[in-house]
């Protein structure tokens, strides 16, 4: 039953994070965002933040420290450092598996290596308080009024969801990925042409850069559904340091080329469905 019902409280929360990280985007992008690392819809590093603080402040209960005597200021403390780690540590493992960012803080001020800010870790200490405070005892009155028995089957469904969701994701991620180094092979095979040919044809360069274009447009044509909401999520692709060739001396990495591809055909679907209302 304590299984149960952590896993059901950490689906509840990460589907919250979900929803506030959609809709934080949304009002931003002015266009909807489906935010997430995984395809359904949760993000994952909430509910295990909230559980995390749920099963310290049960441990902490036995020597009589409960979240509600807790001083303020020290709850918050807390949370802005937990919800700190949790993300940088996070984002480090993503990237060092994925290659790949799904949050850069790298614009805002008294950042760590893009992966932490100072104003987003005190929002989200400001945030762990009112969770901690509120949103948990009012979610924990509710458990007697859940038969344990149903606990356990939605915790059964849940966990089969949430792993072949998982598998889905992983599978559709390492696709994506092998689709972005086919590019980057095609992407640097015709930039070294394009920088050999340049000096002699001045309109060479301009012409490349369409050709690219198209070619990113194609790629993008060929990802599945799955695959195209990964990369919209993606924030930012790493640089092997390591690389050679011209791609060793570009700004924008193929991954992020594929992204702005996708982003201008959503554009121009949308722009089309606009006409299309339009005129009818």
């Amino acid at each position: 039953m304590i299984v149960s019902k952590y896993f059901v409280e950490f689906i509840f929360y990460s589907f919250l994070g979900w929803v506030w990280e959609s809709i934080y985007c949304t009002a931003k992008q002015k266009q909807w965002q489906d935010r997430g690392f995984l395809f359904g819809p949760i993000c994952p590093i909430y509910g295990s933040s909230v559980v995390g603080l749920m099963l310290i402040f049960e441990i902490l209960g036995k020597f009589g420290i409960h979240a509600e005597t807790v001083p303020v200021w020290l709850l918050f403390a807390g949370c802005m450092i937990g919800s700190a780690f949790m993300e940088f540590f996070t984002s480090w493992v993503l990237e060092k598996r994925f290659h790949a960012r799904w949050w850069d803080y790298s614009e805002l001020p008294l950042n760590i290596q893009g992966r932490i800010a100072l104003p987003v870790s005190i929002g989200f200490g400001l945030a762990g308080v009112a969770i901690i405070r509120y949103l948990v005892p009012a979610v924990s009155r509710m458990h007697g009024l859940v038969p344990e028995l149903a606990y356990e089957i939605l915790a059964i469904l849940l966990a089969g969801l949430a792993g072949a969701d998982l598998a889905l994701t992983e599978a559709s991620l390492s696709s994506l990925l092998d689709t972005i180094e086919a590019y980057k092979s095609e992407f640097n095979e015709r930039a070294e042409k394009t920088y050999a040919a340049v000096s002699d044809m001045p309109g060479t360069l301009k012409n490349a850069e369409q050709r690219l274009k198209s070619s990113a447009a194609g790629y993008v044509e060929k990802l599945t559904f799955m695959q195209r909401h990964i990369l919209l999520n993606i924030a930012s692709f790493s640089k092997n340091p390591q690389e050679t060739g011209f791609f060793a001396g570009i700004d924008r990495h193929p991954g992020k080329r594929l992204k702005d591809a996708l982003m201008s055909r959503k554009r121009r679907s949308g722009d089309s469905h606009a006409e299309t209302d339009a005129e009818a």
